[in-house]
């Protein structure tokens, strides 16, 4: 079966660090995967592998982010950090919801990885690209 994509990378998600944007792209390709589960019917079987691989690479992505913020002296690390936090909150409690076999489960977990990832590229990671950028920083 050919392969759908719930999102699909564009050069508008690119931040202009490869490091970051190869790490971003990654993280699509989990979404997708759960996607295309989704798409051919057996998300449920899949949901909790695939939430606890974005768990897993969410934390190395996170922790490029914050070295990178700490070595740099990042003036919005804390609430970058933060964002991160929630985000693992969030995730951590679609993994216990999963036991529960809820129907709507694999449509929430999408639609909440979908927009946080997007949202959280091109709003606060826009933001310390931005300002790296402005610092002469080239490369993470």
């Amino acid at each position: 079966m050919e392969k759908k994509s719930l999102i699909t990378w564009t050069e508008e998600y690119e931040l202009g660090y490869n490091t970051i944007d190869e790490q971003h792209k990654k993280l699509v390709e989990i979404i997708n995967n759960l996607y295309n589960a989704f798409v051919e019917a057996h998300a449920m079987d899949v949901i909790s592998e695939i939430l606890n691989e974005m768990l897993d690479y969410t934390a190395y992505h996170f922790k490029t982010e914050e070295d990178f913020f700490v070595k740099n002296n990042y003036p919005e690390m804390e609430n970058h950090n933060k964002e991160h936090r929630l985000f693992v909150e969030k995730t951590k409690g679609f993994i216990n919801k999963y036991s529960t076999q809820d129907a709507n489960l694999t449509y929430d977990v999408m639609n909440f990885l979908r927009g946080w990832l997007l949202a959280h590229i091109q709003g606060s990671d826009r933001e310390y690209s931005r300002y790296f950028k402005k610092m002469g920083i080239k490369e993470i």
